[in-house]
């Protein structure tokens, strides 16, 4: 789906995203393949970032959040490995564990102001 923002909700055991534009809302979850509760092996959360970043193709503007530093990590990672999605990153905000509906309420609220600036020059 090619929508203009998404919001990824990740710790290290799984993500969840939701992507929207003006008329359409997707929401989809991606488990680890790690066994390892709090942090996978490195080729593990490899594998993890790089089946968020598939589902995330053609998504221009993206928030992550999530309770720990694997948004982090994830972001570091896009930045060495898939730069395109990389440049996307928008803001990385610590949350907890809201459900679908508060994800992407969050992500609309955000993104409201975000591009409030963008499209203000005196605000940037």
């Amino acid at each position: 789906m090619t929508t203009f923002h998404a919001v990824v909700w990740l710790d290290h055991s799984e993500a969840h995203i939701v992507m929207f534009d003006r008329e359409h809302v997707e929401a989809q979850r991606i488990k680890s393949r790690s066994h390892h509760k709090h942090q996978g092996k490195p080729g593990e959360d490899s594998v993890f970032f790089a089946d968020i970043a598939k589902t995330l193709t053609g998504t221009r503007e993206v928030l992550l959040t999530g309770p720990g530093i694997a948004r982090n990590q994830f972001r570091d990672w896009c930045n060495n490995y898939q730069r395109k999605l990389a440049a996307g990153i928008v803001d990385s905000v610590p949350s907890d564990h809201p459900s679908d509906g508060q994800l992407a309420a969050l992500a609309r609220r955000y993104f409201k102001k975000f591009d409030t600036m963008a499209a203000d020059p005196s605000m940037v």
